[in-house]
């Protein structure tokens, strides 16, 4: 009988994790670039999450085509950060938008003579932490999570009653 208890024991505690589980939405982060008209070869970035809100305080970075990143600065309360590109820069920049664990945009930018191609931005977006932890929490993660733990107790039962 001491079996049965804790197998209704398993069943009762996978039942109520299912049932705490809260619903949880990861908000990835979007980017874009467009030259401003009153700083000459100078660029604004805005930066918000797909909730519509502004990604705040985020850091930003630019990285050349040989690796070596520059830290532009932070984006203000509306999301914003003006830069300039080095001078005579070419070839593919990276732009990275950080707005912490899970809140990240990659945005490449091919560049010649100083000039930006905005015309030619991409952009991507890379997994990051929130969105594997929010992936965790999904309901059908949780269920399988309870059903491998009912499993356990089962074959630990089994294998206390064979050993007398």
């Amino acid at each position: 009988m001491q079996g049965g208890a804790a197998l209704l024991a398993a069943l009762v505690s996978g039942a109520a994790l299912l049932a705490s589980a809260s619903r949880v939405e990861a908000h990835a982060i979007e980017s874009s670039i467009t030259q401003l008209a009153s700083l000459n070869n100078g660029l604004l970035l805005s930066s918000h999450f797909s909730s519509g809100q502004p990604t705040v305080d985020a850091q930003v970075s630019l990285i050349g085509p040989g690796g070596k990143a520059v830290a532009l600065g932070r984006t203000d309360a509306h999301g914003q950060l003006s830069f300039a590109l080095p001078k005579g820069a070419s070839g593919d920049w990276d732009v990275q938008v950080d707005g912490g664990p899970g809140h990240r945009d990659y945005l490449t930018m091919p560049v010649q003579a100083g000039q930006a191609q905005l015309d030619r931005l991409s952009g991507r977006q890379l997994p990051g932490l929130g969105d594997f932890l929010a992936t965790l929490r999904h309901p059908g993660v949780l269920a399988l999570g309870g059903l491998c733990g009912v499993a356990g107790v089962l074959i630990g039962m089994d294998r206390r009653r064979r050993r007398g």
